[in-house]
């Protein structure tokens, strides 16, 4: 008797020990979720410096709920080139499972190392304009999940506006420069210039020309075949005057002024108009959580189109197709957009305008309302930046800060601009 005994443990013993190795096996292959699987670690790498610390507490809510899938973030981007840090970490061999992708020219300069999500879960509830700049035109397949819909302008001050006797926001050109004029007139720093960027003066700020013709799409392609000018284009001479605008009225040492100078210097009250986007908003409320505040346009004239904000997909979450734990990154994307946690951190703790129609804008700030109101009127211009040659943009930005120091006139900045166009194109 004693000895069947011992034989029965022994072989619930080996029994037990084949069908925990199964069960190990099984959950690693088929990329289960519950935590019974052998544990693996994405490498996420983002630019949005603004939501770093919250996106860091969301990944923790994420792990706790995928105990086998832990996530390490690393943020690049405020004043860092973070297409640069992109391509060195592939070109090192430390390739991130998840990053960022602008669309249309990176789309086609990045293609080889993306994942098809077209058949993701969440990919039905993107809103149309979420879906343009990560779609191939040649194959019709989604490559990236939109992060979020943001838009930018010139953000105001609208106590201060009050106190300089303004009681209507400006629309166009000539009613902003006579606000800056009764600003400066009161003591008030117009502007909060940040041209130590080059993106907020090379891509936000030089969008407004490209996006103000009467087919943006169509006019760059014109640019690219030589049909189309920026010498002599009517658009591109009068972003002159918003230029002159900031310069004459802003901060003082704006060539020097970076982004958290910028921000810091609207947020406590040292300047009326900032030229951002509401991906500002956590880090001026942080600084003046009673700012009362709202978007005007940038206008380069006075016609009625100039009453418009630039809206558009920021960038998007992409998906490494040589990742080895793909499908645990797809689910990572998933959950961001899908689960109650990720949907309450894009909308409240990230202050996002979403980008999907199953996620309700809640939570939104001054900042975020102002866009959606910009946007349900429908009057939006749109980001064109993503689809200008590669380096164009940091060009142009040289030349724009050559032109505020007073070393070149405006007839040389377009023809720089042009110049700039026709090498890297």
């Amino acid at each position: 008797m004693k000895r069947l005994v011992l034989l029965l443990l022994s072989l619930s013993l080996v029994v037990g020990i084949f069908a925990g190795c199964s069960s190990d096996n099984s959950s690693g292959n088929n990329g289960n979720n519950s935590g019974d699987g052998d544990q693996v670690t994405l490498n996420l790498f983002q630019f949005k410096v603004e939501i770093a610390d919250q996106l860091a507490e969301m990944i923790k809510e994420f792990e706790a709920e995928h105990p086998n899938i832990k996530v390490k973030l690393e943020t690049v981007g405020g004043g860092a080139d973070y297409g640069a840090a992109l391509k060195a970490k592939f070109a090192s061999g430390e390739q991130p499972d998840i990053f960022n992708n602008g669309g249309f020219k990176e789309l086609e300069l990045w293609k080889e190392h993306l994942a098809d999500l077209s058949e993701e879960p969440w990919a039905e509830h993107v809103l149309p304009i979420g879906k343009v700049p990560m779609t191939d035109p040649d194959d019709g397949k989604l490559y990236g999940m939109p992060v979020n819909l943001e838009g930018y302008g010139f953000i105001y001050n609208k106590d201060l506006f009050e106190e300089a006797g303004i009681s209507e926001a400006p629309t166009n050109i000539t009613e902003l420069k006579a606000a800056a004029e009764k600003l400066k007139a009161a003591g008030i720093t117009p502007f909060s210039a940040g041209y130590g960027e080059w993106w907020v003066i090379g891509q936000h700020l030089l969008n407004i020309p490209f996006a103000q013709q009467d087919d943006p799409e169509a006019f760059i392609a014109g640019l690219y075949d030589g049909t189309e000018k920026i010498v002599g284009n009517k658009h591109f001479e009068e972003f002159k005057e918003v230029l002159d605008a900031e310069i004459n009225f802003g901060n003082a040492n704006p060539l020097t002024t970076d982004y958290n100078t910028q921000v810091t210097q609207f947020a406590s009250g040292k300047t009326a108009m900032l030229q951002q986007g509401n991906w500002t908003e956590n880090m001026i409320y942080e600084i003046s959580p009673d700012m009362n505040m709202g978007f005007l346009p940038i206008p380069i004239n006075d016609d009625a189109s100039a009453d418009s904000l630039p809206v558009g997909v920021p960038n998007n979450w992409a998906i490494n197709n040589k990742s080895e734990h793909l499908e645990e990154a797809k689910t990572f994307l998933n959950w961001m957009v899908s689960s109650e946690t990720g949907q309450r951190y894009i909308t409240e703790e990230f202050a996002f305008i979403p980008a999907f129609d199953n996620i309700e804008p809640e939570g939104l700030g001054d900042l975020g309302q102002s866009i959606l109101e910009y946007s349900t009127a429908e009057k939006t211009v749109p980001w064109t930046w993503f689809m200008w040659p590669d380096g164009a943009n940091k060009e142009f930005a040289a030349t724009i800060q050559e032109y505020a120091a007073g070393r070149i006139d405006y007839d040389t900045v377009l023809e720089r601009f042009q110049t700039t166009w026709d090498n890297l194109n």
